[in-house]
């Protein structure tokens, strides 16, 4: 364990159908962070939620629920399609703004050092163009300016940006969290988010974006107020960047604030190489115990291989011990983050049940739908995992994973407030049915 400052960092790198357990046939974590302690949510300033540009005709959410609501004093309530955006109206009574020091006789600390809304943001530069990431690299340690070099000169690799990464207390929530220069990071987000100078501007005046997924899943509610340290960042923004697990983004200058470790991480764009190569040519010369992982990773088949073999899957007798494990955990609460035993989130539930059965789950949705061939739905099988679509702020990140159940149900953690249940499966934004090949969900990174 080491101590920087406030921040404790951590290096880790109906009728259900009748036992269809039987009728079936046929660990590894995500990048690990660094973390950092926030505590509660409070709500303040007067906000009011306003449509990214150029988003319409998007559907909304699909399923039971819809669109999350966005709440508290001081927000008016937006539903239906597309990005949401908190924008300021500046408070005339007595309460602080987004980013200033606690009132006089509350426990905290100043936050005089982060971007506060109460002072002038600094400007955002206007997005001139979009760069696709391809890997994301995280380290224990602050990269030295010899190694961002050598990462900048491998052969294919078109831009890197030098990122801050932990791990924050978000809501009671362990957010794998990333400090950005808005100006030039917004380039490597998708199309939607890169393009909202509002988002962004937020970010630089120090808010705090979080994942669609965080905010509709989570229950972190837009335009509430996260304190930590005596810091306190208003939730400005939700915007999926789709980077490994990373869930929520502040500018660095707010990083700085927060204890984060300066310059531990990079987003790397390599258009032109195999990303798998790339990532172990940059394990070589990136300091020991650093972590490389794939951003939309996909899925190869078998070399000199046009099918898969039925070896390539799980036998029988895993699928039934991850189905056996999954429903048995039928009625635990779902928590944003969590891995089991007692609560789960969607990928956390599949991860943990899967691991039962000895195969190794990479931790989030869009890395699970990595670990084998895609079929269509007809021809799932209990056991075969199956993805959505549901994030109007990165329209093809997988932001959902259930476990095919059979009879037309499959089994999942829906979202805050509800818990794991069997379900009739609904085909609105499903992006797919996945077979789980253990070889190959096993070397997702």
């Amino acid at each position: 364990m080491l101590d920087h400052g406030r921040a404790r960092v951590l290096v880790r790198p109906g009728r259900t159908p009748a036992d269809p357990v039987r009728r079936a046939v046929g660990l590894r974590r995500t990048i690990s962070l660094i973390a950092v302690l926030l505590v509660s949510i409070l709500l303040a300033d007067v906000v009011i939620l306003v449509r990214l540009d150029g988003l319409g005709g998007m559907d909304g959410l699909d399923g039971p629920g819809g669109m999350a609501r966005a709440g508290g004093p001081g927000v008016r309530r937006a539903y239906g399609h597309g990005q949401y955006v908190a924008a300021a109206e500046r408070a005339t009574g007595d309460r602080p703004a987004s980013g200033t020091p606690e009132p006089s006789g509350e426990p905290g600390k100043s936050g005089d050092d982060a971007a506060g809304r109460g002072d002038a943001a600094d400007p955002v530069a206007p997005l001139k163009q979009l760069i696709r990431p391809h890997l994301f690299v995280v380290s224990a340690h602050p990269l030295a300016p010899d190694v961002v070099a050598r990462v900048r000169s491998q052969k294919g690799v078109k831009a890197a940006e030098v990122t801050d990464a932990a791990e924050v207390h978000i809501d009671g929530k362990r957010v794998q969290t990333m400090g950005v220069d808005p100006s030039t990071f917004r380039a490597y987000t998708p199309s939607k988010t890169a393009g909202s100078d509002g988002l962004w501007q937020n970010v630089a005046a120090g808010d705090v974006a979080v994942s669609f997924e965080l905010g509709h899943d989570g229950g972190v509610k837009l335009g509430s107020t996260v304190d930590g340290a005596g810091l306190r960042m208003r939730v400005g923004a939700y915007a999926t960047v789709g980077m490994g697990s990373i869930a929520a983004m502040v500018s660095r200058r707010t990083a700085r604030s927060l204890g984060i470790p300066e310059g531990n991480a990079m987003v790397v764009s390599a258009p032109d190489v195999d990303s798998a190569k790339l990532r172990r040519r940059l394990l070589k010369i990136l300091p020991k115990g650093s972590q490389v992982a794939t951003i939309n990773p996909v899925v190869v088949a078998p070399r000199g291989s046009t099918a898969w073999p039925a070896s390539a899957f799980m036998s029988s007798q895993q699928l039934q011990v991850a189905l056996r494990a999954a429903v048995g955990k039928v009625g635990r609460p779902y928590a944003w983050g969590a891995e089991g035993p007692n609560s789960f989130d969607c990928s956390g539930l599949v991860q943990w049940a899967y691991r039962q059965a000895g195969v190794r789950m990479p931790r989030v949705a869009a890395q699970q739908w990595a670990t084998g061939p895609q079929i269509s739905l007809s021809q799932a099988r209990p056991g075969d995992l199956l993805f959505w679509r549901n994030d109007p702020t990165n329209p093809r990140y997988i932001s959902h994973v259930a476990i095919y159940w059979g009879d037309g149900k499959m089994l999942h953690a829906p979202r805050t407030g509800d818990v794991v249940k069997i379900a009739p499966i609904y085909t609105k934004n499903l992006a797919g049915v996945v077979r789980v090949s253990p070889a190959v969900s096993a070397r997702v990174r």
